[in-house]
């Protein structure tokens, strides 16, 4: 009776307790803040605590508690259970979805793997809620493209790492391979000692890879792996590996139906833990002493292992990988196409594959496909992720800069970080043994396209190419360039991509990056409005030797032309030129806007010139010059019209190029509408005002730079 008494007791002491502190609490809400701020993570986390309702904790409670056990988990040590409405919400620092980094890894190699794989991220990016790792396995060129690409996408919460496919090689060479994936189709054998040993588990996808979904919801499958499974797969739709599509058709061994490889769960330390390298190598070998070469790539192996190995294997629903293949029996999987998480191009036909709901699937695909990369570069609710030096000193420039500044928007636009995709089409390019090539650079929009194959025609050496598009304009260029018969035939012009942001056309910028990328000792710095002349190319190659521009700092002009008609007949010979000067078919290049931009070029010595001959610098001078690729780029705060060719002559100059006309060279600019730019120059005075601003401080810049010597440009642009 006593312990009873005892009993009662303790739990009317325990019952007063909690209803005093649950009042107060009750008491302190409303528009109560709870913070939590932990100095080693950088992680703050605020909760409303707005009610509570039979003495239990709030959902967001709940939320706010789970966010402390991944930003900190030292706080919960191990678990943390909430009562919530009779029910248990579970806050595990091991299992715990919300914030926690996935890790993803996709075999990129090649000009068109680097461009599928930028879909397959967009769709990933657009659905998340977590940090991201990307691990790409990559050749040379994959590398260059993703990394410029990540390093100036700057997507928070996403970290990017990359593998040398080279060093791969051998491990997989010896393994013949019947696949159009060639031996890049075996790299994801490899992942166990390609990526750093502390990293447990992975996704790995195919690049053709759509999701619809969430990354997270198949990142949580791995809970569902019993002890003993390594590997999660879906079954293969196909009915590849029975055997039984066509006469004598010997498939690799597989476990029933088989598995697709198009996704899939890897527990990289347990794989590790078995002997995954010698496992693999050890079903490879046996089996190609009667198969002789794999059909499928990694696949064919990854089915042998399991079949040898089936308990090591988690099936996935087929909903984690609906596979648009040929043969394909994915219709069989689900009922609703909503309940689709991810979609599988793993047919060489692709978008042209028969599925009864291929048109769901295309136009799903086609909105990631041409969605705005800009519009993923978002913070993730919760535990902000650490910002990169460059954000940091980003951020600090931006928040120097005056809005009330009447040019703002100009000095913003400065500041802007573009999107960059280098090398969009295929690219190759030997160098010449004399080290005396020159690359064409230019940059265009998409109403300039037009232009391309004329000067295709015209240029037959190397072209480094920037044009500043959108999403969608990019893929409407992919597909004009792909049926292009001229553009197509042509691998040794280099594309690149600057993705639209902002309202001014970076035009410096995007010259820049076509600069940048040229690949030989010299550059022919024009625009795309231009046709040079037939022969330009042989003709400025000899003349770079001729004139030993490689022990010497100077810029050759080119004289420029233009003509007011849509159809030319273009001129053949400095001669035949003449004679349409005469006639007044042609003109110099803006003679009747703006003379100053081209007149100390000398069109009446040029007539009669023989031999290359030295101008002297004038305000407003703004020629096409052919220099070394390693000359001063261009201004960037120059965006949109006016100027920004003119202050880099005048760069060139400072630096002390000898400006050079050449005798026998020309080009013609053809006729086409104004640009935005130009019309708001021409109607806004605040607009004029800026550039005048810009220009003044441009002065600045150069006499702090090159000291008394940049005194000439700034007395010249006085006295205009």
């Amino acid at each position: 009776m006593t312990l009873l008494c005892r009993g009662r007791l303790k739990f009317l002491v325990a019952s007063l307790t909690t209803i005093v502190l649950l009042t107060g609490l009750y008491l302190l809400s409303g528009n109560l803040e709870c913070e939590y701020k932990f100095s080693q993570t950088n992680c703050k986390i605020s909760l409303s605590i707005l009610r509570f309702e039979n003495h239990l904790f709030t959902a967001n409670m709940i939320q706010c508690w789970c966010q402390v056990c991944v930003c900190m988990p030292s706080i919960c040590r191990g678990r943390i259970q909430i009562i919530v409405n009779a029910e248990y919400a579970l806050c595990d620092i091991d299992s715990f979805m919300f914030l926690q980094v996935i890790h993803v890894a996709c075999v990129c190699a090649g000009h068109k793997a680097s461009r599928d794989v930028v879909t397959l991220v967009k769709s990933v990016l657009f659905h998340r809620r977590n940090p991201l790792h990307f691990h790409f396995i990559t050749d040379a060129v994959a590398n260059q493209t993703l990394s410029s690409l990540f390093q100036s996408w700057m997507i928070p919460s996403v970290q990017v790492s990359f593998y040398d496919a080279e060093e791969l090689k051998s491990e997989v060479s010896w393994i013949p391979n019947t696949h159009y994936s060639g031996i890049n189709g075996l790299m994801k054998l490899t992942l166990t000692k390609a990526l750093p040993h502390d990293l447990s588990k992975v996704i790995v996808l195919d690049t053709d890879i759509t999701f619809a979904t969430d990354i997270a919801e198949l990142w949580g499958v791995f809970r569902k792996f019993t002890d003993k499974q390594v590997i999660g797969l879906v079954e293969n739709q196909s009915d590849w590996y029975l055997g039984n599509l066509w006469k004598n058709h010997k498939p690799w061994p597989a476990l029933g139906r088989g598995f697709n490889t198009g996704v899939i769960l890897l527990y990289l330390e347990r794989l590790r833990q078995i002997g995954w390298e010698q496992m693999w190598r050890l079903t490879a070998e046996r089996e190609l002493m009667s198969m002789l070469s794999t059909s499928l790539a990694d696949q064919d192996i990854f089915n042998a292992f399991i079949k040898q190995n089936p308990i090591l294997v988690h099936q996935l629903p087929c909903f984690w990988n609906v596979q648009l293949s040929d043969h394909t029996r994915s219709e069989l999987c689900y009922t609703e196409v909503s309940d689709l998480k991810v979609i599988h191009w793993n047919s060489p036909k692709k978008l042209r594959v028969k599925n009864k709901h291929v048109e769901f699937f295309r136009n799903l695909y086609l909105t990631f496909l041409e969605y705005d990369g800009n519009l993923l570069r978002r913070e993730l609710f919760g535990c902000p992720s650490q910002a990169s030096p460059e954000s940091i000193q980003l951020q600090t420039a931006l928040e120097e800069l005056d809005e009330d500044d009447q040019c703002y928007d100009f000095r913003r636009e400065r500041l802007t970080v573009h999107r960059v995709h280098l090398y969009f089409l295929q690219y190759e390019y030997t160098p010449t043994e004399d080290e005396n090539d020159v690359t064409l650079v230019a940059q265009l929009s998409m109403d300039r396209l037009q232009m391309l194959e004329a000067i295709c025609k015209h240029w037959e050496g190397p072209i480094s190419l920037a044009l500043y598009m959108s999403d969608a304009e990019a893929q409407q260029f992919l597909r004009y360039a792909q049926a292009s018969e001229v553009l197509k035939n042509r691998k040794n012009v280099g594309y690149h991509i600057v993705y639209k942001e902002g309202q001014f056309y970076p035009v410096n910028l995007v010259r820049n990056v076509a600069l940048k990328n040229a690949n030989t000792p010299y550059v022919f710095l024009t625009d795309v409005d231009f046709l040079p002349m037939y022969g330009l190319y042989d003709y400025l190659r000899k003349t770079v030797t001729q004139l030993d521009m490689a022990n010497n700092k100077k810029a050759l002009v080119v004289p420029a032309f233009e003509t007011l008609r849509y159809r030319l007949s273009f001129p053949k010979s400095k001669a035949e030129l003449l004679s349409m000067l005469d006639m007044g078919t042609l003109y110099t290049f803006r003679y009747h806007v703006w003379p100053k931009g081209h007149a100390s070029t000398n069109y009446a010595k040029w007539r009669t010139a023989t031999t290359p001959y030295t101008v002297d610098w004038e305000a407003d001078f703004e020629p096409y010059v052919v220099v070394k690729r390693h000359c001063p780029e261009y201004d960037q705060r120059f965006v949109g019209f006016g100027w920004n060719k003119v202050s880099h002559i005048i760069e060139l100059d400072a630096q002390e190029y000898d400006l050079m006309v050449l005798p026998n060279a020309f080009m013609i600019h053809m006729p086409h509408a104004p640009s935005f730019d130009i019309s708001k120059f021409r109607s806004s005075s605040s607009y004029r005002n800026c550039l005048k601003t810009i220009k003044e401080e441009f002065h600045q810049d150069l006499s702090r730079k090159y000291g008394s010597a940049a005194l000439k440009y700034l007395t010249a642009q006085r006295n205009i």
